[in-house]
């Protein structure tokens, strides 16, 4: 009886391969099998972006691949517009941007709700949003991803000490304005907390969908998916989480011509195929500058974020990970000594950047957490996001870096939203100051435009995370921060004197019995 099975179960494997006649060996018996290519099961490729997505309803709930523009299901979004369908919940990363993307969808009204981490720079996500138009669960991205990765793992749920203390944690996140002013029609719920290992940590529900479409770079005729640089982003989880996965692929190659190891996504996660051509639009195309020998002198303000970036570089020591913020953080990543080497960690997919590439180096497919596009470095890996979440939640990060616009005396953090006024998303910094044993650094100036103080007793902002940050550098100060005791200046810079400094900052601060300069590399 084993033995009829075993056989079964080889006629079955081999009944999908191409038309051939092999030889396999069960329990010391040879055996025959000849096998025609689809004689058991129907074909996964469809013959059009419109064929696949056919089916498609009113209201279906989407997880659609991605991060930015880069590994964007472009001709599956487009087909999908044309079909008239509406009332998705959307989940992904961003929403593309105003003309692409997932944008093309919000701006002919077809989404009903997104669950995403970022709103970034599409202004009409934004407008939609603030207007009342659109619901939108924001999600940190670490979240996001890991939600995702268990809805397709069977996961009803899990634990994670992103968002503890924030409104992802206590409720009452906006999901829909009333379209009056700030009123709020709906509300995000309240988290359960449990504490583990001294930790706290909130509970999140899985994510699974409808329909997942999503892009990678090749695939055979059984659906096994290869994706190509940081393109593999969201996409992997996402194919694992929806009842059908529809993947859009460059190339289709004939069943073994993929090595087994080299396979990203194995087909059984995969029903159906289309081979696309894409635009590959880049959000933002940034290359090598060429050295300015001209004698202009850089703004003032270009000298004092240059101080800044100096100074933070002197925090990096050889063989340390680090994640960079978008903005100032990214910048002291030109200031690395030569003497030493960093990992720099990209939460898009990358281990290894390296620095921006010069014009002919350009590719689409390689961008960093800020959307620009970026090189890498020998020893350099690629993953997706739920392995990258993995690395920042799991304390292997040494060092993150991130921008603020408030931060309170015992290192609480808000960066990512002004209720009512302006949404940027948390995208993965809820889960980098979450993360165990890495170091929290915030770069920032040290006051707004208006002149208003960022360092403050108590943040008046939603909270990115609580007492969650280790130092600050401004282009006035380094303040040491502790939970506990507060903040202790350590450094001053050379053209402000103490009166000054206690003027511009909105809390009160102890000094340091060993006062320095400020240090740059």
């Amino acid at each position: 009886m084993i033995l009829s099975r075993c056989v079964s179960a080889v006629l079955a494997r081999n009944s999908i391969g191409l038309a051939s006649k092999h030889h396999v060996k069960v329990f010391g018996c040879n055996f025959s099998v000849s096998s025609h290519q689809n004689q058991s099961k129907k074909s996964k490729i469809y013959g059009s972006a419109a064929e696949a997505v056919a089916d498609i309803p009113d209201g279906a709930k989407l997880l659609v691949g991605g991060f930015g523009l880069c590994g964007i299901p472009e001709n599956l979004i487009q087909a999908l517009l044309e079909t008239g369908r509406k009332d998705f919940t959307a989940v992904s990363n961003n929403a593309g941007v105003d003309d692409f993307g997932l944008g093309l969808l919000l701006k002919d009204r077809r989404i009903k709700r997104m669950i995403a981490s970022y709103v970034g720079k599409n202004a009409e996500f934004e407008r939609q949003y603030l207007s009342g138009e659109l619901e939108l669960e924001l999600t940190p991205q670490g979240t996001l991803a890991e939600r995702i990765r268990a809805g397709g793992a069977g996961i009803p749920a899990f634990f994670t000490p992103t968002g503890a203390f924030t409104l992802i944690h206590e409720g009452g996140s906006p999901i829909k304005y009333s379209g009056k002013g700030t009123d709020v029609e709906i509300t995000s719920s309240k988290r359960e907390m449990r504490l583990f290992n001294g930790r706290h940590y909130i509970m999140e529900e899985a994510i699974t969908g409808d329909f997942a479409l999503v892009r990678a770079y090749k695939a055979d005729e059984l659906g096994n998916l290869i994706f190509r640089k940081a393109a593999r982003n969201f996409n992997p989880p996402m194919c694992k989480a929806a009842k059908i996965t529809i993947a859009e692929v460059e190339e289709i190659v004939p069943v073994g011509d993929l090595q087994p190891d080299e396979i990203h996504v194995p087909g059984i996660f995969v029903h159906r195929l289309i081979r696309s051509k894409f635009q590959k639009r880049i959000e933002r195309m940034t290359i090598t500058k060429p050295k300015n020998n001209s004698s202009k002198e850089p703004s003032k303000a270009a000298q004092l974020r240059e101080r800044i970036v100096r100074r933070v570089a002197c925090e990096y020591k050889d063989g340390m990970n680090i994640n960079l913020g978008i903005g100032i953080p990214m910048l002291s990543s030109n200031f690395i000594p030569n003497d030493i080497t960093v990992h720099l960690q990209s939460e898009n997919g990358i281990l290894g950047l390296g620095p921006y590439p010069e014009e002919y180096q350009v590719d689409a497919d390689l961008i960093n957490a800020g959307k620009e596009t970026v090189t890498v470095i020998p020893g350099a890996s690629y993953f997706s996001s739920d392995d990258s979440f993995a690395m920042i939640r799991g304390g292997h990060i040494d060092i993150t870096v991130l921008g603020a616009m408030e931060v309170s005396q015992y290192g609480d953090l808000a960066n990512w939203m002004i209720p009512g006024k302006l949404v940027k998303g948390m995208g993965g910094a809820m889960d980098l100051v979450a993360a165990p044993g890495t170091k929290t650094i915030i770069t920032m100036e040290h006051n707004s435009k208006n002149g208003a103080p960022k360092i403050l007793s108590q943040c008046s902002l939603p909270l990115t995370g609580k007492s969650c940050v280790d130092l600050i550098i401004t282009e006035k100060a380094v303040f040491s921060v502790d939970k506990d005791d507060g903040l202790t200046l350590m450094e001053l810079a050379p053209d402000v004197n103490m009166e000054q400094l206690v003027a511009s900052t909105g809390c009160p601060f102890k000094i340091a019995d060993d006062l320095k300069p400020m240090k740059q590399v």
